[in-house]
């Protein structure tokens, strides 16, 4: 297994990639000829320059590419084996100038067996060779008339070009300068048995998978070897790199399509054009450092590695790589809304599960507290739209009338005529038991109380004011729930909780069951959408939903200005902690990976500063396309480490129970994230500082 080495990168421009734990890796599918070393050297080399070129620091060939894949007992041949290994030494000479780790596939001997081999070429060396461990011999292929297994070969050596150079199966290759890149390769039919090399290496240390495949086409095949590399990369946490056989090849009873393609942990981020009669390099940028940290919060892996612990041995061979020293923005897909796909069909199949999570969730806790009623304060607002719809869907489950459904809207004194108007509608509209509290008179006799100056007619909106309303609201319902025998249903979601956006204790920090707490306010807002589109509730209760999704987000504490109109919130909550969709960005990559702040900040801007760049949900209106620019995406991630890292711990540490919905994880303390409540933000908030340039400074 690889010493653990100091994951220090060389000071590179902030716009690299390379500087925030990424690598831009390379598949080639060269147009080869049967037999003609010299032309299929030449397309080899041709593509490892334009690897070079857009940056990668790994670059893979089909097998036996330097030959060609289908010679079949030409193999045999002095002539095709010796000319091959001397024209080993024209990509040996031409890597010299060229950045990646090359791979190519090629036959030779060793102890008297001739074996199907991978080459790791780099900077004018060779580093090592792979023997290809599983000779198939059924169907199609019979190479086992040609080639020997190299599966038991370990720490051995063969003598290349007059130098002696490690061979074997247990090879990992290791970058010296990029500390999460590690390679391993196995070769075509590796990857099709029960037990891959790949495992092994991955739990070894490999980050970086590669597969050297010729592999023919037939119907379906291709969609197989598609299911290959991601279930491998996904099993094995790591990126799994497939190149195939293409245009050149025999045809005398096979064809070949130039399949290739790049998994992460399960996401296809890359792939070839097969059948293309040119040849093809299909670049990615693998984040590595998402892998590693991916590795590390699943223990199973490390339990996993030391189970296998006598099977883990292997060389690692590390090599200088040389990063790109000028600024090479990431070309990866970053989606602005992580927690919402961008596509129609996957974005109705998340609001699917995650509405019927939420459902199943709250069903459940109905059905073991033997309680038939709810109760539940409307707004008029998200949240709570959410939670009434996820509440009126479980007892149409149970077959409990909708009048057990015990809901409230509780006016003040910053409520607004739309939410007031939204949430009478929406109440009515569902068929529940609707009520209405207005809690003005209750909160100045708390005022009187206390002896704050508002009891005394002074306009004074301070921290107080607010929570005086939050704590009214949440005391009538709690008393409520004695009185009419319901449970509590809370209203607050994910994003609030991850910014500490609530009122301890109150408000809708508490409740008896939280069906939103896992629940991010981008996603909740495309929950009612769909529920809206696909009238789930009837056409009146889709109109009401659609005015909601238009009113601005706000807590609704803070009164207007004398005289302004009130029919819109005068108090917007992102002003005060930041636009939701950016700091539910932050939120997913933090919580989700743990990465640098400075990286994160990458990401964003990345991601939201064009608005041309990457996809949109389709049904989001153009106005509401937003940008942020380098400043904006500082400023608002200082808010979220700020608050998220300082002093709104101890909120989550109390949250009532509530399903989790996402893989992006919650923030139960009884679950994702266990924390103390008296950290400092001081190290996140440091290292944004210090490597995040200003817009001024050189990138």
């Amino acid at each position: 297994m690889p010493e653990y080495r100091d994951p220090v990168t060389p000071k590179l421009p902030y716009m690299s990639l390379y500087r925030h734990g990424f690598a831009r890796v390379s598949v080639a599918v060269p147009d080869v000829t049967v037999a003609d070393i010299s032309a299929n050297v030449a397309s080899t080399i041709d593509l490892a320059r334009r690897a070079h070129e857009t940056g990668s620091s790994v670059v893979v060939f089909p097998e036996l590419g330097i030959t060609a894949y289908s010679n079949d007992d030409l193999f045999q041949q002095e002539a095709l084996l010796s000319t091959a290994l001397a024209s080993l030494a024209d990509v040996v000479e031409a890597s010299e100038s060229l950045r990646p780790l090359i791979l190519v596939g090629m036959p030779l001997r060793y102890s008297g067996a001739l074996y199907n081999d991978a080459v790791a070429i780099h900077s004018g060396r060779i580093l090592g060779v792979v023997p290809k461990s599983y000779i198939p011999n059924y169907r199609e292929f019979y190479e086992k008339r040609q080639f020997t297994s190299g599966r038991t070969i370990r720490d051995a050596h063969v003598s290349l070009l007059g130098s002696s150079v490690p061979f074997g199966v247990d090879l990992l290759f290791a970058a010296q300068t990029l500390p999460d890149l590690i390679v391993h390769v196995e070769i075509c039919e590796d990857i099709w048995v029960p037990i891959p090399p790949s495992s092994r290496a991955a739990l070894a240390g490999a980050t970086v998978l590669t597969n050297l495949s010729a592999s023919n086409v037939t119907i379906a095949k291709a969609e197989y070897r598609r299911s290959l590399g991601s279930r491998q990369s996904a099993s094995c946490v790591a990126a799994y790199l497939y190149t195939a056989a293409g245009e050149g090849e025999s045809t005398t009873d096979l064809a070949w399509d130039g399949d290739a393609h790049i998994h992460e942990n399960g996401r296809l981020l890359a792939e070839a054009t097969r059948f293309s009669p040119d040849p093809q390099l299909i670049s990615a940028d693998l984040h590595l450092h998402a892998l590693v940290q991916d590795r590390m919060r699943m223990t199973s892996f490390a339990d996993n590695a030391h189970a296998h612990a006598e099977e883990l041995r292997y060389r690692t061979i590390e090599f200088p790589l040389e990063l790109p020293a000028e600024a090479l923005p990431l070309e990866r897909a970053v989606a602005r809304f992580p927690y919402v796909p961008a596509a129609t069909e996957k974005r109705e199949e998340r609001c699917f599960e995650a509405y019927n999570i939420q459902v199943a969730g709250l069903e459940k806790r109905l059905r073991s507290a033997s309680i038939k009623k709810l109760v539940i304060g409307i707004s008029g607002g998200l949240d709570s739209t959410q939670a009434l719809i996820v509440s009126c869907r479980a007892v149409d489950l149970l077959g409990l009338p909708r009048e057990n459904i015990l809901a409230y809207t509780m006016p003040g004194f910053a409520t607004s005529d739309s939410t007031l108007r939204n949430a009478r509608e929406l109440m009515e509209s569902l068929g529940v038991s609707a009520g209405e509290i207005d809690i003005r008179d209750s909160s100045m006799q708390m005022f009187r109380d206390l002896g704050h100056p508002f009891a005394d007619g002074e306009e004074v909106y301070d921290i107080t004011f607010e929570n005086v309303q939050a704590g009214e609201r949440t005391s009538h319902l709690f008393r409520l729930a004695n009185m009419l025998g319901g449970l509590v249903i809370g209203t607050g979601d994910l994003s609030e909780l991850a910014l500490g956006w609530m009122t301890y204790g109150v408000g809708d920090h508490m409740s008896h069951y939280a069906v939103n707490a896992s629940v991010p306010k981008t996603l909740i807002q495309y929950l009612i959408r769909w529920v809206a589109d696909t009238e789930k509730f009837g056409t009146a209760t889709s109109r009401v939903l659609y005015r909601i999704l238009d009113t601005e987000i706000s807590p609704e504490l803070v009164p207007s200005i004398t005289g302004q109109d009130n029919d819109q919130p005068a108090q917007l909550s992102e002003e005060k902690i930041g636009p939701y969709e950016l700091q539910d960005f932050n939120l997913y990559y933090v919580s989700r990976y743990g990465l640098l702040p400075s990286t994160v900040a990458f990401l964003a801007e990345h991601a939201w500063s064009e608005v041309d760049r990457g996809d949109w949900p389709e049904d989001l209106p153009v106005l509401k396309r937003h940008t942020y620019n380098r400043e904006q995406v500082v400023r608002w991630l200082r808010v979220f480490l700020s608050r998220f890292f300082g002093n709104t711990q101890f909120k989550r540490s109390c949250i009532p129970n509530g399903p989790k919905v996402g893989s992006g994880g919650s923030l139960s303390p009884r679950g994702d994230w266990r924390a103390p409540s008296d950290s400092s933000p001081a190290v996140w908030l440091d290292e944004l500082d210090r490597n995040v340039p200003r817009n001024s400074e050189k990138l």
